[in-house]
């Protein structure tokens, strides 16, 4: 895997928006945030442009991306939000110039097919971590932001990695797993399934979170990954955050935690529950594409290398 160049504070970062558009209020926070983190801001056209639930055309907000990647200026690339729409410019990204001029790749949500493809077709690692207009405005708290710059600035391994204060990660399967890390939204890994950028998962530790999803919902993409046996292939599982993904009636319902239970605990990988990485705050930022390692026994996940260089 490639390993993009450390951020450093001063450096320019460019601002794109492959996916849905955001308001111009909270476009302009959303600069002056990464404006406060110490680096100057480079915003792309498609932060600037709003075609219905997309940024622009899928042209423009490719255009953005291979743009970013190709700027000599230009250190690391933040994604401005996710929404919908990274699936649709997928084919139109160049991975042999994003390969020779890799780069610091930060989002979430929807940019997960994003994250998929580069890793695969580019061999780049990229983060998992914090946009700048869903995560960084308002209150950007002390531990989303010393992940992110823990990840994304030291060129050293993050080593054990902690959840925030009085929140534990919990252990579904014990056992020790070493993999390269992959995955993000569960329903978007799903989206990959039968295209040229099917997700990877042999011998990988697979990173899973989702947000708004009913228990028989998650039941049912996990169920499509286990048929396509992605679920087999995997080495373990970090189980992330789950916003609202709670059942309307609990009597009528399996629990998150049964499905996951249910679907994953008979595999016998070992598996992590209740990582802080997803649609939460406080967020962990997780370097996707470097060596990881489970101890399901203590409860921990280790970044075993560095994510940058």
């Amino acid at each position: 895997m490639i390993k993009p160049q450390a951020l450093k504070i001063g450096d320019t970062v460019g601002v794109i928006a492959p996916a849905s558009p955001a308001t111009e209020e909270k476009r302009e926070v959303a600069k002056k945030a990464l404006e406060k983190l110490g680096f100057q801001v480079k915003m792309g056209q498609s932060c600037y442009s709003k075609r219905g639930y997309l940024a622009g055309s899928d042209a423009l907000r490719a255009h953005d991306v291979n743009t970013m990647f190709a700027d000599p200026e230009v250190k690391g690339i933040f994604c401005l939000r996710g929404g919908y729409g990274g699936g649709r410019i997928l084919d139109r990204l160049d991975y042999e110039l994003i390969r020779k001029n890799p780069k610091v790749f930060v989002g979430y949500s929807d940019i997960t097919v994003i994250h998929i493809a580069l890793n695969q077709k580019s061999d780049l690692i990229t983060f998992h971590g914090p946009m700048a207009a869903s995560n960084m405005v308002g209150d950007f708290d002390p531990y989303s932001r010393e992940y992110l710059f823990r990840a994304v600035t030291f060129p050293k391994p993050m080593n054990t990695v902690f959840n925030p204060e009085n929140e534990e990660i919990k252990t579904l399967v014990g056992g020790k797993a070493q993999g390269q890390i992959t995955g993000g939204n569960l329903a978007l890994i799903v989206s990959t399934l039968g295209t040229s950028y099917e997700i990877e998962t042999k011998g990988k530790l697979l990173f899973l979170e989702d947000i708004d999803e009913k228990p028989y919902r998650v039941d049912r993409m996990l169920t499509q990954l286990l048929l396509a046996g992605k679920l087999r292939e995997a080495g373990g599982f970090i189980i992330g955050d789950w916003q609202n993904c709670e059942a309307d009636n609990p009597a009528e319902s399996l629990t998150l935690q049964e499905v996951f239970e249910d679907i994953l605990v008979p595999l016998g990988k070992p598996t992590l529950y209740n990582v802080k990485a997803g649609h939460c705050r406080p967020q962990l930022t997780l370097p996707l594409g470097v060596e990881g390692f489970i101890d399901g026994d203590e409860g921990k996940l280790v970044i075993k290398e560095s994510a940058t260089r």
